[in-house]
């Protein structure tokens, strides 16, 4: 993307072109009255527009990666964006995309060849008209009576702050008025609210959200915006001078005293300090509400500041949702398989197949980075579909080179769950390797069990009816394990040792492990201890009978080529 001006007190024309010749032609055309900004595809414009005021849009509608109807139809479901005009570009033969351009939205378009008269002359009747809409819209409003009815449906019914909508839309506003001066955006919500409405009434929670209204109006009072933007959670926008946010907590604090609610309600904050005051306020409120979750549940600092370290994680988020499909095509990703061993043999019991990312300009990119954003997104099941078919490949490939198969376990992510074709999906794979269920064996976790019970024990009873193996990952680490083991019978537990690290030294801790293990045995289940790290743990845990370990003592994960090598070197039995 490139920007032909630095000059951004002009009108600002965004010219979305995949062919370059196209974008250089117009932007001979305008360079004289706007600031000519460029981008190759629709996902770049889109990032562009989030960022920067943009007057009117050139789009291109045959595009890769992201074509001219798809920016098209999402600008135009975004109130921050829905108002830009934007002017197709089509050959003279696609009637059917000006058609549909339109009926997207499209405010005009244009036809290339370009003619430079009446290209100009559409560009400038589109904005002109804008304009006189714009203009009627003011003398209308001039009526005390739609002021009045404009200013009832922009403030929140309960609090009588600004909604979110109208708060982004004032801030917004507010700021640019002044854009020399430094400003901050404060998110702020409170701690534990739902158990005012619980333990109490409704009453009394809308109480609290009328009075804590009512206080932080009187901060902005003169100097800056405030709005409820939902539940309970409000916003300030406020000149940065003007901002004194241990007082604004204190009166938080002091107004939940003064309802006598007899519990540990507490106001928490995150403030944005302001870089750039074209940037979507809802974005800032994004930003903000970021460093509060640094700051909430903390007693001694109720407020955090965003800072280069979180910007640097949100641009790092960015980047990898921009990657992740091209990644995904382009075979950035790989599999390295964990060994789980038999100790009592020595010998591989099991493995346990992982996703690794190894991009090739910031090389290799941490599990714990990307699969969270992907499981926010959605992407994890089509990672997940990845690392099935790769172990599948890998087990038949075992089987067909060395007439032997270990199996391996594979993650279900929880959003795989939904899709009412899994089992017949992870069958098919069964089919296509010629592999049997008992060589894949399936990882779930607690966390899946606890978002939608009925649904998770119905597909693992289709499952287990096929010959597959069900492990239970991070087995206690949520707050359900035993109504789990009650409701649904897994076939394997996998108890991660990291949150018993001390354990050689907590009796209490070693209680517990020795108790899961004995009731996992009852149940006839068997039981996998993962996260083993030191000989103390691997001591404890041959003591009192666990057989099959996994952790970083026994064998880091290695890659899938030097896994297979192990079938053709094998490895001296496991002396720890």
């Amino acid at each position: 993307m490139t920007m032909m001006n630095d000059n951004m007190q002009r009108p600002v024309m965004l010219i979305v072109d995949d062919v370059e010749i196209n974008r250089v032609i117009l932007a001979q055309f305008f360079k004289d009255d706007f600031d000519i900004c460029e981008a190759s595809n629709g996902e770049e414009a889109l990032i562009f527009v989030t960022d920067h005021p943009v007057s009117v849009i050139l789009l291109d509608l045959v595009m890769p990666i992201m074509d001219g109807f798809d920016l098209l139809a999402r600008l135009k479901r975004d109130d921050r964006f829905r108002d830009i005009p934007v002017i197709a570009t089509t050959a003279r033969t696609e009637n059917d995309s000006e058609v549909r351009a339109m009926e997207l939205g499209a405010a005009d378009f244009i036809t290339k060849p370009y003619n430079p008269t009446v290209v100009r002359s559409r560009v400038h009747n589109v904005l002109s008209r804008l304009e006189n809409e714009w203009r009627k819209l003011e003398q209308t409003a001039q009526s005390q009576e739609i002021i009045d009815m404009r200013r009832r449906i922009e403030l929140d019914a309960l609090t009588g702050l600004y909604d979110r909508d109208n708060f982004c839309r004032k801030a917004a506003a507010f700021m640019q008025m002044d854009a020399a001066q430094k400003y901050v955006l404060v998110f702020l919500d409170i701690n534990y609210f739902k158990v005012v409405n619980d333990l109490f009434s409704v009453e009394t929670g809308n109480l609290l959200l009328r009075s804590s209204a009512a206080f932080l109006q009187s901060v902005a009072s003169g100097v800056g915006i405030a709005g409820r933007l939902e539940a309970d959670h409000f916003a300030l926008c406020l000149p940065q001078s003007a901002l004194n946010i241990e007082a604004i907590i204190a009166g938080l604090d002091g107004v939940v005293q003064s309802l006598n609610i007899p519990q540990n309600i507490r106001f928490y904050a995150g403030i944005y300090p302001v870089s750039n005051v074209f940037l979507a306020v809802s974005q800032m409120c994004d930003r903000a509400h970021t460093a509060l979750n640094t700051a909430k549940g903390r007693y001694t600092q109720r407020f955090a500041w965003y800072d280069e370290k979180m910007r640097e994680d949100e641009v790092e988020e960015h980047l990898i949702l921009r990657d992740m499909a091209g990644a995904l095509a382009d075979g950035q990703f790989s599999i390295h398989i964990q060994p789980i061993f038999d100790i009592e043999t020595g010998e591989d019991y099991t493995g346990e197949v992982l996703v690794r990312w190894y991009h090739p300009l910031k090389e290799f990119i941490p599990p714990a980075r990307f699969i969270p954003i992907f499981e926010k997104n959605g992407f994890v099941a089509r990672i997940d579909r990845f690392v099935w078919e790769e172990s599948c490949k890998m087990l038949a490939y075992e089987k067909e080179t060395f007439g032997r198969v270990i199996p391996v376990s594979v993650n279900l992510s929880r959003l795989n769950f939904y899709d009412e074709h899994l089992v017949e999906y992870i069958l098919g794979l069964i089919k296509k390797y010629d592999l049997e269920p008992w060589m894949l064996k399936l990882e779930i976790t607690e966390s899946a069990y606890t978002d939608n019970m009925h649904l998770l024990i119905d597909t693992v009873a289709r499952f287990q009816k096929e010959g597959f193996k069900i492990l239970m990952d991070d087995f206690g680490s949520g707050y359900s394990s035993l109504n789990m083991l009650r409701n649904m019978p897994v076939d394997i537990l996998k108890l991660d040792m990291r949150f018993l690290e001390d354990i050689q030294h907590d009796k209490r801790a070693q209680a517990i492990v020795r108790n899961v293990v004995n009731l996992a045995r009852d149940i006839d289940m068997e039981v996998v201890i993962e996260g083993v790290e030191t000989k103390e743990q691997l001591d404890f845990l041959r003591s009192i009978g666990c057989k099959n370990i996994q952790g970083f003592l026994l064998s880091y994960p290695m890659p899938k080529e030097k896994y297979l090598d192990r079938f053709v070197h094998k490895p001296e039995p496991l002396k720890v």
